[in-house]
């Protein structure tokens, strides 16, 4: 990253993203959790008595699906906008539990363990003060850092001996990584009136790509298929995913093995990878850490 980059205000983009969060977004949040880390759809807290981090937590909404998935959850996040949206998400949610009344809500509420705080993965100090988790999870963020490596390293050593490890990295394609920068710096350029306009503008251009895409397969052309299973897939917001994709800054890529080989060296397991294939996007990872550390005897 340059010494002058500008940095993307993931938060008021996650700010005007929060009100769009309903009951249907945050079952779609859950439902990827759970097919993520291939839990039984049948079970109503698989993950409980398991410790979670969401390193950046953006608006809370990966947070909220872990809790409800039985978790302990700490959510981080640089972001102070970020953090207001998750600690607002876990308040709305602490909120609806206090005025249910039935059993099942009250044994919730009392198993229920959720703290957010205000602190950056790049911070040893406060990183090593969280302890390790089950699961680590953090997805489309490290490579916002300007320090991808140093992110990715520090959020892997909070993995338990045999926890999760679940990432998601924007795939290197070389000179099209190179000219989606410049994309991203002309937004940082303008004023911020404009970009609204920059982002439809640019957003258009693709989704009228795409569209010629689809007709020539002999699909519909019109997108709304797309879209809905954007949201299907995360819960996510078509228009917001666009101004977080073009205006995002930091930003950096990598190929699946400069991700795989480093944490393979570190202990790592690789038990899930979904990429792009030559397209744009995240290449998601799911990985699984050792008992015990490289080099050890098993602690024997």
């Amino acid at each position: 990253m340059r010494a002058d980059e500008a940095r993307f205000a993931f938060g008021k983009n996650w700010t005007s993203f929060l009100k769009q969060v309903d009951v249907g977004r945050a079952e779609q949040a859950v439902a990827s959790l759970q097919q993520l880390f291939q839990l039984d759809p049948g079970q109503s807290q698989p993950l409980a008595g398991k410790s979670f981090l969401d390193i950046g937590s953006g608006s809370g909404l990966f947070s909220l699906a872990a809790v409800s998935l039985g978790a302990s959850v700490v959510s981080i996040d640089i972001d102070a906008e970020s953090v207001a949206c998750t600690q607002q998400l876990k308040d709305q949610f602490e909120a609806s539990l206090a005025t249910r009344n039935d059993i099942e809500s009250e044994a919730a509420a009392g198993r229920h363990d959720w703290r957010v705080e205000h602190l950056s993965v790049l911070d040893a100090e406060a990183m090593s003060a969280l302890g390790t988790f089950d699961i680590v999870y953090s997805w489309g963020v490290l490579h916002h850092t300007g320090e991808m490596e140093m992110a990715i390293a520090s959020a892997a050593d909070k993995v338990a001996g045999g926890g999760w490890f679940a990432i998601a990295i924007y795939h290197d394609q070389g000179g099209a990584s190179r000219r989606w920068l410049a994309i991203k710096r002309g937004y940082h350029a303008l004023p911020a009136f404009l970009r609204g306009g920059y982002v439809a503008a640019i957003a258009g251009a693709y989704e009228t790509k795409f569209a010629a895409a689809r007709l020539l397969r002999g699909r519909n052309p019109l997108p709304f298929a797309d879209w809905r299973a954007k949201r299907n897939d995360r819960g996510m917001s078509v228009w917001h995913d666009w101004v977080d994709w073009i205006g995002g800054l930091p930003f950096e890529v990598a190929s699946p093995e400069a991700i795989i080989m480093p944490l393979r060296r570190q202990g790592f397991v690789l038990e899930n990878l979904r990429t792009v294939g030559s397209g744009w996007g995240c290449n998601e990872y799911v990985f699984r850490r050792t008992p015990f550390p490289p080099g050890t005897d098993g602690g024997s």
